[in-house]
């Protein structure tokens, strides 16, 4: 089975390179995110960034929910990131 697939390679390789080239560079775009270590990374980001952004409210002492200052830290911490 090795044997035809490098066999294959090597007519398609003498024949069209160019197609070969294309499709080796197309290949490796596709798999190598999955492999990378920035994609953990990139992943926990994602969950840690909100999706939504408060919008200041004026607080009448009734809102339980709404933080006191938009700048207040909720949700979870990024302090995984600083320590890298």
């Amino acid at each position: 089975m090795a044997v035809r697939l490098a066999a294959f390679l090597k007519n398609a390789w003498a024949k069209e390179p160019v197609l070969v080239a294309s499709f080796t560079i197309a290949g490796l775009a596709i798999i190598l995110p999955i492999l990378s270590p920035y994609t953990k990374y990139s992943i926990m980001i994602n969950k840690a960034t909100p999706y939504t952004y408060p919008v200041p409210l004026r607080d009448d002492g009734n809102m339980s929910d709404v933080p006191s200052h938009p700048q207040d830290p909720q949700g979870p911490s990024l302090e995984w990131l600083k320590k890298l």
